[in-house]
C-alpha cells in the first residue's frame, strides 16, 4: 500500500500548523497554476516558518525565473546553483521600488516605496554604470522608476540593479583596494547587507547620466556586499519635441 509522506512544522512549537502539510509538489503544481502571483507567495510566507522555508528554496526562485528567464539564467551561469542574497531578495528587487526617506541613504525628501508591475532589466545598460576598467563585470540594471515633480528635487527617478558573482568581480575588488567605507546605518532594502557608495568611491561614470536620462551630477548609487544595486537621479526634462513624441 503506498503511504503518502506527511510533512510536519518542525520549526516552532507554537506553529499553527500543528498536524500536516500538503507536499512540496503540490504546493508546487497551486502555484505554478496561479503564475508565481509574489503577492500570493509573500502571503502563504506568512503562515508558518515553514512555507515560508519552501517559499524561500522554491516558490521565489521560479517566480524570478518566470518573470526574468534570459536574465536568471546567465546569472547562474558562473556554476553557482543559488543567488548571492537569496531567491527572495532578488524576487523582491525585480518588484519593488525602495522610495527614499529624509534622512535614508540619499538624504532627500520622502518618497514612498511601492510595487512594481513590469520592469525592464538590462545587461547591456548595465555597462554604463560601470567605470572602464570594470567593464567586464556583468551588470543588469532596471529602467528607472519615475516619480514627477518633487518639490526641490523635481523628477527624480529609482534605478535599481544586481551583478553577476559579484563576490570575484572587479567592482568589488576595486572598492575594497580604495578603502571605500560602508554605510554606517542604512543596509539594502533587498536583503538588508551593508551597502558601499559608488559615488564616494569615485566610480561613478559620466556615461550613467546618459543612460537615466538625468544631470550628471545628479546620480547617486549603492552596492550591497551581495551585489545588489540601488540608486536615485534627477531627470532631465523633456524637450518639447520629446514631448511630442511621446504624445504621438
Amino acid at each position: 500500500m503506498f503511504v503518502m509522506k506527511q510533512y510536519r512544522c518542525i520549526h516552532s512549537a507554537i506553529c499553527i500548523c500543528t498536524k500536516r502539510h500538503l507536499s512540496e509538489d503540490a504546493i508546487f503544481l497551486v502555484f505554478q497554476h496561479l503564475n508565481w502571483n509574489p503577492r500570493l507567495i509573500a502571503a502563504i510566507s506568512c503562515v508558518c516558518k515553514w512555507f515560508d522555508d519552501i517559499a524561500k528554496r522554491v516558490l521565489w526562485k521560479e517566480f524570478c525565473r518566470t518573470r526574468a528567464p534570459k536574465m536568471m539564467l546567465d546569472l547562474q551561469s558562473s556554476g553557482s546553483h543559488s543567488v548571492y542574497g537569496n531567491w527572495k531578495a532578488l524576487a523582491k528587487l525585480l518588484t519593488y521600488c525602495s522610495g527614499c526617506s529624509k534622512r535614508g541613504l540619499f538624504n532627500s525628501t520622502y518618497i514612498p516605496s511601492h510595487f512594481v508591475h513590469q520592469t525592464r532589466f538590462s545587461r547591456t545598460s548595465g555597462k554604463s554604470f560601470l567605470i572602464p576598467q570594470c567593464r567586464t563585470d556583468v551588470l543588469y540594471v532596471s529602467d528607472p522608476c519615475e516619480h514627477l515633480d518633487q518639490g526641490e528635487d523635481r523628477d527624480v527617478g529609482f534605478f535599481r540593479g544586481v551583478f553577476k558573482s559579484f563576490s570575484v568581480s572587479k567592482v568589488r575588488k576595486m572598492l575594497i583596494d580604495r578603502g571605500a567605507k560602508l554605510h554606517p546605518m542604512e543596509v539594502c532594502p533587498y536583503c538588508k547587507a551593508k551597502m558601499w557608495s559608488m559615488l564616494q568611491a569615485k566610480m561613478v561614470p559620466k556615461s550613467a547620466g546618459s543612460r537615466l536620462g538625468s544631470y550628471d551630477d545628479c546620480i547617486e548609487y549603492y552596492v550591497c556586499l551581495n551585489g545588489h544595486l540601488l540608486g536615485m537621479c534627477t531627470l532631465l526634462p523633456l524637450s518639447d519635441s520629446e514631448e511630442t513624441s511621446e504624445v504621438e
